[in-house]
């Protein structure tokens, strides 16, 4: 960062309450396409010069506009609005931009930074499916080459992977392979994508003789609650039944001293003997 640039920009700013400053913007384009960075501060602009880093691609004034670069390796043209733009985009084309605009008098108006990334466009992925030990093994791969220009070799770019299982979704970030385990068969998407493009690759994938887990829990919950509503089936149908038996009991306790009471009153009454007094006057 170039604190003498900030510092000389904050001390305009003090001396020139008019000169306006910008924030840092964020652009992200595909190899190949064409770039437009535009000013954002209002008003016409007389003078503006790009720069890219510390070196000066090219500067309109007035109505003329001069190019500090070559034009066929720059691919660079800068507009009547001050706008910058950059043809047949290359991943050197990648860095920080900046444009200083002036007024007619010479006065500093506004400073903009503009971070300017060129990426290539993500690869189809690739979606695979493996059974291991009863369980499903989903794999989302991107492979795309890269130059490390620090290392001199090629490496795996990473990307934004997101894989979609029927049971929820998996996300992760800077990333080239996601693997996911688990028991649900089914459809299967894998999204990777980056800030200029986006692939997906769907599949459905389903392991051979495996049950799914959900239906095994169910068939294993419905055997359980069989055996227990059985269960309380009999133990109801032998309480009753032993109820029953009491209630027998308790009856045949109760009508047997009513049949003795019918015996006793049922008995045939005996003669009464004569009495000496009778036998005399017979």
């Amino acid at each position: 960062m170039n604190f003498r640039r900030i510092f000389l920009v904050k001390c305009l700013l003090l001396l020139f309450p008019s000169v306006k400053c910008s924030s840092t913007s964020w652009i992200y384009k595909a190899v190949n396409e064409t770039a437009l960075l535009s000013i954002t501060a209002p008003g016409s602009i007389y003078e503006a010069t790009w720069m890219r880093g510390r070196q000066r691609l090219v500067q309109m004034k007035g109505k003329n506009a001069r190019h500090f670069v070559n034009k066929e390796r720059c691919r660079c043209a800068i507009l009547r609005n001050g706008t910058l733009q950059i043809q047949r985009l290359e991943k050197e084309d990648s860095g920080n931009y900046t444009v200083v605009i002036y007024q007619q008098d010479g006065k500093l108006q506004a400073e903009e930074n503009i971070m300017f990334f060129v990426q290539e466009p993500v690869p189809q992925p690739i979606l695979t499916g493996e059974c291991r030990n009863k369980s499903l093994s989903v794999k989302c791969e991107v492979k795309q080459k890269v130059k490390d220009e620090a290392k001199e070799k090629a490496k795996d770019e990473a990307f934004i992977i997101e894989l979609t299982q029927p049971s929820g979704k998996k996300i992760m970030k800077n990333a080239t392979v996601l693997e996911w385990r688990g028991w649900n068969s089914g459809t299967f998407r894998c999204v990777a994508k980056n800030q200029v493009s986006e692939k997906m690759a769907e599949k459905v994938i389903k392991c051979p003789g495996k049950m799914d887990f959900y239906l095994i829990l169910c068939i294993a919950g419905g055997v359980v609650f069989f055996v227990i509503f059985v269960a309380c089936l009999i133990y109801c149908i032998r309480r009753r039944r032993k109820r029953h038996e009491v209630c027998e009991e308790e009856r045949g306790m109760q009508a047997l001293p009513v049949d003795r009471e019918r015996g006793m009153r049922e008995l045939p009454q005996t003669p009464a003997e004569p009495t000496p007094k009778q036998d005399m006057e017979h």
